[in-house]
């Protein structure tokens, strides 16, 4: 399970936006996509022109971050537009117990950054066999 709990994230995309850079004390937020595909959870996370050797991921408890940096331009540039966040990338994402940390993978491919997380064993449906009165009923239980 993923939880979000910034509530301001719409607020700060809105300021980064304007502006458009992140710095190690305010960085800028990446769009990101969630779901659960049987079972693991899959995050892609939008990096466009981030050196991959640049990301780091990390996993602290059940606390997932994600930061990343798009180097300035040179100063001598002339800008005529700049539509596209420069600077420093953070994400934080909060993990739920049912999910393995221990077990998260990451890869990076055209732009996106993908994490598989899978869901921990004990949070898996499984059978539990019931026994009746009689010695020879047997009853099955999804749990």
């Amino acid at each position: 399970m993923l939880m979000r709990t910034d509530p301001f994230r719409d607020v700060d995309r809105l300021t980064q936006t304007l502006f458009g850079l992140g710095t190690q004390g305010r960085p800028t937020t990446m769009p990101i996509d969630a779901w659960r595909a049987g079972d693991e959870f899959v995050i892609e996370l939008d990096l466009p022109g981030v050196d991959p050797a640049s990301i780091d991921v990390d996993v602290e408890r059940n606390v997932l971050t994600v930061r990343a940096e798009r180097p300035l331009r040179a100063n001598d540039a002339e800008l005529i537009t700049a539509e596209r966040s420069r600077g420093v990338f953070s994400r934080q994402l909060f993990l739920g117990d049912a999910l393995d940390t221990e077990k998260v993978s990451a890869s990076y491919e055209h732009g996106v950054l993908t994490l598989r997380i899978p869901v921990a064993e004990r949070a898996k449906a499984r059978k539990v066999p019931v026994q009746g009165a009689g010695a020879d009923e047997h009853l099955s239980i999804t749990a």
